[in-house]
């Protein structure tokens, strides 16, 4: 916490042979984080882009991130996003495990849902298109979601009929 980001650069380049100081240097002037503040002192979002800006400058064929987007607004999310998009390379993959399955649907080729530590669905997002399916119609239908749900419970727990539903 104590390195700044230069020096956290200069470690991965050492350790690194793949590391991409381009894409580091431009992915720090995109998400305008301070190159000479300690990372102890960023900002929890900062903190959070700099960790997934470290990560693709690695040069890794694949990259692997958890909830990578936590503490980040909609918009740098959003921003985000289309940066990843345009910077990866052909050989490069992302596993990206993230509850924002809207967010990502656009630009996701596969997903594999899991529930309870085990795979409960797996499909190419192209099979969905195919299928004239989103990726929340799946998700909904793997894990047996049940639209009502929230007007049953109000209605047991009120004794009323929610009149919303």
């Amino acid at each position: 916490p104590a390195m700044d980001a230069e020096g956290h650069k200069a470690f991965y380049q050492e350790h690194f042979g793949t590391f991409k100081e381009k894409r580091f240097d431009a992915l720090m002037e995109f998400f305008e984080l301070p190159a000479n503040r300690a990372i102890g002192k960023f900002s929890t979002g900062q903190k959070n882009q700099f960790e997934v800006l470290l990560a693709l400058s690695q040069g890794a064929d694949y990259i692997l991130m958890d909830e990578p987007f936590a503490g980040n607004d909609v918009f740098n999310r959003e921003d985000f996003y289309k940066v990843l998009l345009g910077i990866l390379e052909p050989h490069e993959t992302v596993i990206l495990s993230t509850h924002l399955i809207e967010e990502v649907t656009g630009f996701i080729g596969r997903a594999v849902l899991l529930h309870k530590g085990r795979i409960a669905g797996d499909v190419q997002t192209a099979e969905l298109d195919e299928q004239g399916k989103t990726l929340m119609d799946y998700v909904k239908e793997t894990y047996s979601y049940q639209s009502d749900r929230v007007s049953r419970a109000l209605t047991d727990l009120t004794g009323k009929e929610d009149e919303h539903a």
